[in-house]
């Protein structure tokens, strides 16, 4: 009985490492997620897509991991944690290090179509800046992003 006590909680503390390991997403995660987003915008178009991206808690937001959209000049189209953003262009607001990473993103859709982009962003879960990756898709005239905190 006590070996089995044991095993229980060598097996409970593991899975609780594991647990905790994932709590945040992955860029494996965050580049499912906006291929998944790209895929519902090719099926349902645009104006659906982007409402269904901007909502809080809804199929593309899963906390720390979540699509938000651009259109090609760096202007906010979706965003599910501050909708205050969209109509807004930001192509010349800076990380806190000063780098112009949406001028970045928009280079990346433009000239490769997709990939990844490194910043410095707001945790909306943690509250805190940390390093950021964000998968970038271009979708028709569309920016598809989801990043994954590091």
């Amino acid at each position: 009985m006590k070996k089995l006590a044991i095993l229980i909680s060598v097996l409970t503390l593991i899975l609780g490492f594991v647990v905790s390991a994932f709590a945040s997403g992955s860029q494996a995660d965050a580049k499912a997620l906006v291929e998944k987003a790209a895929t519902f915008f090719k099926s349902n178009g645009k104006e659906k897509a982007l409402a269904e991206f901007s909502k809080s808690k809804g199929t593309f937001d899963k906390g720390d991991l979540y699509v938000f959209a651009y259109d090609m000049n760096a202007t906010i189209v979706a965003h599910p944690k501050n909708v205050k953003l969209i109509g807004k262009n930001l192509l010349e607001v800076p990380d806190t290090d000063g780098k112009l990473f949406r001028k970045e993103i928009v280079e990346v859709a433009k000239n490769k179509g997709s990939g990844w982009v490194d910043y410095k962003y707001m945790n909306p879960e943690t509250k805190k800046v940390e390093h950021k990756t964000t998968y970038v898709l271009r979708v028709e005239d569309a920016i598809v992003c989801c990043g994954a905190y590091k």
